[in-house]
């Protein structure tokens, strides 16, 4: 007999957790080790936007298709195969030895990695009642500020004790190793060997929409466009994600060529933004479920919570201007306004929509957000070859407000949509 576990649910959002620390972990090996793949592979800066861009485009393309193939192929498979993916692109980065196979491992891991956050967002709707799934997204949001957090120390020390290819042969095989624990661990509560009675019954019967793992997606994939609130939500990400994907690809540049720092130093300073964003995503998931416990509905928190990290990015126009340690303190409080933005908008497919088009809308929505970063990471090649990083900064800066304007009024009241069982009749109207 399999053994119960106490307050599964917790579980395996730490779970979530570690995999978001790994997809962090490897998307940042790049950005942190480019100044040591330079000396073996040289490229400029504009081409270095480009390699960014390559990585964006394809990891927009899967999160929409991969939030598609999560609802039909399920979490467990469907995050599996996800993981594989993006573990064996940064494991064969370490092989490359040209700018374009740079830029096919980049496509590769994009593509692996678009799955990633749809199949966390899922997996949350799957396992966790509507007030705590702020809480839940808090926390394993947190593991993408872990896996940047501990990326640039470790990257630093690996590079120093056996050269930059090693930095991809480890991080990817430590993802090989985690989808066997997940395959291992994860079913949903229906089916979960591990969960008592109890638990699953309180996440069933808290769950609006009570969803049965069997009964697959109904909603044609072209129809959620019908709704306002997707349309809405498709440009604050396209707005907020591209700042976002700046801070977090650029930062380490930036720090080596404007205050000319060498790979231990990046490893000494770039980490802290990381680590302030991983406490941006658990205050927001935490904020959030103290409003609603002290009788704050459901639409009125996620709003408060939402526009208090938008209305602090704008600290990030200051960065420029400042000395090296104030620099560091603004991309910091920037960072942690976004994680704390994000973990109450990763939510709002989850509020508004069936758990069994969670993935789906997930994914569109990242698939926004990724496409807009890549248009503003090929223009942010160009400005910073051409006038430098303070255009750059400039804009970023601004991009939170503008996506918190377009959220407040294009969706109304935060609550479950009312969606006809005739998928060729969705209604864009709240349940009331």
């Amino acid at each position: 007999m399999a053994v119960r576990i106490k307050n599964l649910r917790w579980w395996i959002a730490a779970l979530i957790a570690i995999a978001t620390a790994l997809n962090y972990l490897d998307r940042q090996s790049f950005p942190v080790v480019v100044g040591e793949i330079r000396r073996d592979i040289p490229f400029t800066t504009a081409q270095y936007g480009r390699l960014t861009s390559l990585f964006l485009f394809s990891y927009a393309v899967m999160y929409a298709v991969g939030g598609w193939l999560l609802d039909r192929l399920g979490t467990r498979t469907g995050y599996a195969i996800m993981i594989g993916v993006w573990s064996a692109a940064n494991f064969l980065t370490g092989t490359v030895s040209s700018l374009m196979g740079l830029g096919g491992c980049r496509l590769l891991l994009g593509v692996g990695e678009g799955g990633g956050f749809p199949g966390s967002s899922k997996a949350v709707a799957e396992w966790f009642p509507p007030g705590e799934r702020a809480m839940a997204f808090g926390i394993f949001n947190t593991g993408s500020a872990v896996g940047a957090v501990i990326a640039p120390p470790l990257i630093a020390l690996v590079v120093a004790s056996l050269g930059w290819r090693w930095v991809f042969f480890a991080t990817g095989f430590a993802g090989f190793c985690f989808v066997v624990l997940w395959l291992a661990v994860y079913q949903v509560p229906a089916r979960s060997r591990f969960i008592s009675a109890q638990e699953r019954a309180l996440i069933l019967s808290a769950n609006a929409y009570a969803p049965d793992p069997a009964v697959p997606n109904p909603f044609p994939w072209i129809g959620f466009f019908r709704f306002r609130q997707v349309r809405g939500l498709l440009l604050a990400k396209f707005l907020s994600d591209s700042a976002w994907f700046f801070f977090i690809f650029w930062l380490p540049k930036y720090l080596g060529d404007v205050r000319h720092l060498n790979i231990a130093q990046i490893g000494t300073f770039a980490w802290i933004p990381f680590a302030c964003a991983g406490m941006g995503s658990f205050a927001g998931g935490w904020l959030n479920g103290f409003l609603i416990r002290h009788g704050v509905s459901l639409d009125r928190s996620r709003k408060v919570t939402m526009s208090l990290g938008a209305m602090l990015v704008p600290v990030s126009l200051l960065i420029v201007s400042a000395p090296l340690g104030l620099a560091i303190v603004f991309f910091s409080l920037a960072m942690f306004a976004h994680q704390f933005w994000a973990s109450i908008v990763m939510t709002l497919p989850a509020d508004l929509f069936p758990s069994a088009t969670v993935g789906s809308v997930g994914g569109l929505l990242g698939s926004a957000g990724a496409f807009g970063a890549m248009l503003f990471g090929l223009l942010v090649g160009w400005l910073v070859e051409r006038d430098g990083y303070g255009p750059a900064f400039a804009i970023a800066g601004v991009l939170h407000p503008l996506a918190l304007i377009v959220i407040l009024c294009s969706i109304g009241h935060i609550g479950p949509l009312r969606i006809a069982h005739n998928p060729q009749d969705l209604l864009d109207t709240v349940a009331s």
